[in-house]
């Protein structure tokens, strides 16, 4: 229940406190005091999306926080997979939004995500308005309610487990199918670049090697002059280095006969030896090489068709390497596999969706069934709250059509059908039920909800609109009812409903010099006294209308 509500620099509001009681409460004032300002403060810590706009003028900032005790409302789990702090009793939520737009939420003092704080509220409070009165018509708003009568809550989790495992193998095999119908598009040229790479035989480093040999085919006729040349300096001219070289050496050798010259006469024969038998292993080298350079069209047209062939592959898949050429190859490859194995992953996975079909369509069955089973013992409940609320032909059915396909909520469809009078067909509520019939019908059903659920608290926010007397005072009686199992707060502008309270707390606006500021307070017995005698008379309260309030609250208190 909700024990206490805070508000700071909220629209009218400068500071506001106030302690509500369990059972019955209920909140008066005047038209424009500000009880719906109190409300969007409420709906801010209860997950609702907050806007500077709401902060009281030039406040840097505004806060609510409200005060619940939780300690029957099995909501342990919650907290702990949400990893918030859970001390059994009591849960402090608190709101705090700058003029900056910046806005934050804590539960317990831990910070929060908006929708995790909209998860909490929902277990906290229901609050119901004039606006949720026009929901009625909603066909979904209509599938809740009696979800909630038929506590449909965990088959319809398994159910929304199957639905989702079912869609998302539904999109993977349409989304197979687009891949086979593209990949098929472009199968064929894929197996032709496939065809050239690998008529190709490409080698990794033979384009080097290639490119290499047709360089020295090209030259051969420099090359070999070059070699001649070489080997004539080398040894075959008079003048030829080897040639000077046996005569230096004869000359070291010469000198090895003389003592003074002993010291160094040994190097020289050492080293004019060691560079003669290398220029004479470089001389036979450049003979053979020069054996070896020919000139052979052939083999450089073969050459140069090859190099043509790889060139002409790199140009056409914009690479510069071999190698750049055979990973595509393989990249290819692997596509034309996939292409090949895409079928029997269809086949696969068509099975599976299947089972996946079968399994969810049985599950929305079983989930129809269990709200279809509550549907008679509603519809008379609701049709004897009626004709209590002032209806005596009331007559009310829930219709079932299933989809043509199913969606998150399962296979139905449903339409709440009414009618007041006898000699009236049932017709959808929009269509048939007035502003005071609707208000009535909404009563009826959230009092049916409010047995199938452990909602810790429920706001009536004016849903008294359109009625008055007598059928006012049964709506308050079924609101006080319902506060024996749970909190109930009923926003009110009729005297019936608010005679009926266990607690009665009056908002209203204070003229201060430079500013109009919303205040609540708590009235004491006197007070309601007063109130409900102005209820009923009006702006000027009668010694009857006083002596009326006494009777009606005896009565009630």
């Amino acid at each position: 229940m909700l024990k206490t509500l805070f508000i700071q620099n909220y629209a009218l509001i400068d500071e506001l406190k106030v302690e509500f009681d369990k059972g019955f409460s209920v909140v008066t004032g005047e038209t424009g005091a500000g009880k719906s300002i109190i409300l969007g403060a409420l709906s801010l810590i209860l997950g609702e999306r907050a806007e500077s706009k709401f902060i009281k003028q030039d406040a840097a900032k505004c806060t609510i926080e409200g005060v619940f005790n939780i300690a029957i409302y099995d909501l342990q789990s919650l907290f702990e997979n949400k990893d918030w702090v859970y001390d059994g009793d009591l849960c402090i939520i608190r709101r705090e939004i700058w003029a900056s737009g910046k806005s934050r939420a804590f539960v317990n003092d831990s910070p929060v995500y908006l929708q995790d704080l909209k998860i909490l509220g929902e277990r906290l409070i229901d609050i119901h308005s004039q606006h949720e009165n026009l929901s009625l018509n909603d066909s979904l708003f209509q599938l809740t309610l009696v979800d909630s009568i038929a506590k449909t809550a965990a088959i319809k989790e398994k159910y929304k487990s199957f639905y989702k495992s079912y869609r998302k193998a539904e999109k993977e095999l349409s989304d197979l199918h687009q891949l086979a119908q593209k990949n098929k598009e472009e199968q064929d040229y894929l197996q032709f670049q496939f065809d050239n790479l690998t008529e190709a035989h490409l080698v990794e480093d033979e384009q080097e090697t290639l490119e290499a040999e047709l360089e020295a085919i090209t030259h051969s006729e420099e090359i070999k002059s070059a070699l001649y040349k070489l080997t004539n300096v080398l040894s075959e001219d008079e003048q030829s280095v080897e040639s000077g070289l046996r005569t230096a050496l004869e000359s070291a050798k010469s000198l090895q006969r003389f003592a003074a010259t002993s010291t160094y006469s040994q190097s020289f024969v050492e080293r004019i030896e060691s560079a003669y038998i290398d220029l004479k292993d470089l001389r036979q080298e450049a003979e053979r090489a020069f054996e070896g350079v020919d000139f052979d069209p052939n083999r450089q047209q073969i050459i140069e068709d090859r190099l043509s062939t790889i060139y002409s592959l790199q140009q056409k898949h914009s690479v510069i390497t071999v190698k750049e050429l055979i990973d595509i190859l393989e990249d290819i490859t692997l596509k034309l596999q996939n292409i090949g194995s895409l079928d029997e992953r269809i086949e696969r996975l068509e099975k599976e969706f299947a089972e996946k079909k079968k399994a969810v369509y049985a599950e929305g069955d079983r989930l129809s069934e269990q709200r279809k089973a509550s549907v008679s013992a509603t519809e008379k409940e609701i049709e004897n709250k009626l004709v209590y609320l002032g209806i005596p032909n009331a007559r009310f059915k829930i219709n079932f059509t299933d989809k043509k396909e199913l969606d998150a909520t399962g296979k139905d469809t449903i339409s709440f059908l009414f009618s007041a009078n006898k000699n009236t067909q049932l017709q959808p509520i929009a269509q048939i039920a007035s502003g005071g019939e609707i208000s009535r019908l909404m009563l009826a059903l959230k009092s049916l909800v409010a047995d199938a659920t452990a909602l810790a608290t429920i706001i009536f926010d004016e849903v008294d609109t359109g009625t008055s007397g007598e059928i006012a005072d049964k709506m308050g009686i079924i609101m006080q009812q319902l506060s024996h199992k749970m909190q109930v707060v009923a926003i009110t502008h009729l005297p019936q409903i608010a005679a009926k309270g266990s607690a009665h707390y009056h908002v209203y606006k204070k003229e201060l010099t430079d500013a109009t500021t919303t205040s609540i307070k708590k009235l004491t017995m006197p007070e309601r006294v007063e109130e409900i005698a102005s209820m009923l008379s009006g702006a000027e309260t009668t010694v009857q209308a006083l002596e009326n309030a006494r009777v009606m609250l005896k009565a009630y208190v």
